[in-house]
């Protein structure tokens, strides 16, 4: 049996007010962040760079899937349109970030520093975590799997940043091209198994309501509070909402 405890009329047009802007928030930040990493990235010849510019470009995509998701009145309806574009940026950044890395492993180029670059890693590393947090936390009690797959591109996002300036700083210091492309490839592996979870709209399986509480009765919550793949069948967030306001005591 399923119980949901979904959000007020009012607390919806809230939470889906809230994700609008923090997807034009994410999707302003990532165009300024594509712009400079890829203009260091030429000048210091960094194939981490360049591919972290690339990266964001891709979360641009996913973003932008779902503010037009929520530019609608009825948004669950394109829910599972802008699921597949999620999991589409999710492959390509992920074949991408592969092939860089092994052309990176295998000697193609020698990085130079860049100052540019490890600040602008390490501001993303700051930033990025909080644009997560917040959307996932709005998508999981409105019950939006697109909201919380793209918080989940930006949470990758982080990974990235990590990884990038981690990558920058061993090449700067000590020389070791080698242990960015490999961090990389383990990025890579997650953003596709993240993919797959978004192609299937797992992302998030219900509302979790106002007061936090579990969309389902089954107890198998993942770490970030969504379902799991396996739990019992919900009904469809359309569905319930249109029940619940059209209860008489609603």
């Amino acid at each position: 049996m399923t119980t949901l405890n979904l959000p007020a009329p009012e607390r919806r047009v809230l939470l889906q007010r809230r994700i609008r802007l923090l997807v034009a928030a994410t999707i302003t930040y990532n165009v300024v962040e594509a712009a400079v990493a890829i203009t260091a990235g030429t000048a210091a010849s960094s194939a981490a760079l360049i591919g972290f510019g690339l990266d964001s470009i891709v979360e641009v995509a996913s973003a932008a899937a779902v503010a037009w998701q929520f530019s609608a009145a009825d948004h669950e309806g394109r829910e599972k349109t802008a699921l597949r574009v999620i999991a589409i940026s999710f492959f390509a950044l992920a074949a991408y970030v592969t092939f860089d890395a092994v052309r990176a492993l295998l000697g193609a180029g020698e990085a130079e520093h860049s100052t540019p670059g490890l600040t602008l890693a390490a501001l993303s590393l700051v930033i990025m975590p909080f644009l997560s947090y917040a959307q996932r936390r709005a998508g999981r009690e409105l019950g939006s799997a697109s909201a919380v797959a793209d918080s989940k591109q930006t949470l990758l996002c982080t990974y990235l940043s990590g990884v990038l300036l981690v990558g920058l700083a061993l090449n700067s210091l000590f020389g070791w091209s080698w242990a960015d492309p490999i961090a990389a490839l383990v990025i890579a592996a997650v953003a596709v198994k993240e993919g797959r979870e978004a192609w299937r709209g797992d992302a998030c399986c219900a509302p979790t309501g106002e007061a936090g509480q579990s969309a389902t009765a089954s107890g198998k919550d993942r770490a970030d509070g969504c379902c799991q793949a396996d739990a019992p069948t919900t009904v469809s967030i359309d569905t319930v909402v249109r029940r619940h306001d059209d209860r008489p005591d609603a």
